[in-house]
């Protein structure tokens, strides 16, 4: 009994694990509740933070910020250049705002001060599609050379075929063979 009961616990582990492949994450903006802010240096640039990150489609990205002195701006990538507060696509103001990358490709945020934009104060978040169908086995062309206004450079994502469900499925079925050897 005591086996089968381990077996169960094994089980269950395995299936948060994989439960945890599909979550989407929630992202403090900068890993700090101050980070939007005119950074102090090109080290401390918000875009040095962003390329670490593995953002996915259905991630979300979460600024906290004081709504009374600054904001964020939703903007295309000529006004994220230009650091253009004009026109942005989306304004937000409330000291915590929440924001689901719901697709894929790049995203351009930048302070809703110009001066503060001008200052470094902007973020591009690159975001990869969840690999759903079984076309993207297939290894896509190289991408074209890298644009300086692109944005910063993400790592590529990786060509296996084998996504992490199929992998964790695969590691499922093997526990669950051996629990039932187990149990015999």
């Amino acid at each position: 009994m005591a086996m089968a009961s381990r077996a169960a616990s094994l089980l269950a582990v395995v299936f948060l694990v994989l439960l945890s492949f599909s979550e989407a994450r929630e992202y403090l903006v900068g890993g700090k509740s101050d980070a939007w802010a005119v950074p102090s240096s090109e080290s401390e640039s918000l875009n040095k933070w962003a390329e670490s990150k593995r953002f996915r489609t259905g991630d979300v990205l979460v600024w906290k910020y004081d709504g009374a002195k600054d904001s964020v701006l939703y903007v295309s990538k000529e006004d994220y250049v230009n650091c253009n507060t004009s026109n942005p696509m989306k304004q937000y103001k409330d000291g915590e705002t929440k924001i689901v990358l719901d697709k894929s490709g790049p995203f351009y945020f930048i302070s809703g001060t110009k001066d503060h934009c001008v200052k470094g104060q902007k973020l591009v978040v690159v975001v990869m599609s969840h690999r759903t169908s079984p076309s993207s086995a297939i290894s896509p062309a190289p991408s074209p050379a890298f644009d300086v206004t692109d944005g910063p450079a993400v790592a590529p994502a990786p060509t296996s075929s084998a996504s992490p469900f199929k992998a964790g499925l695969l590691v499922v079925v093997a526990l669950m063979g051996f629990s039932a050897a187990l149990l015999i």
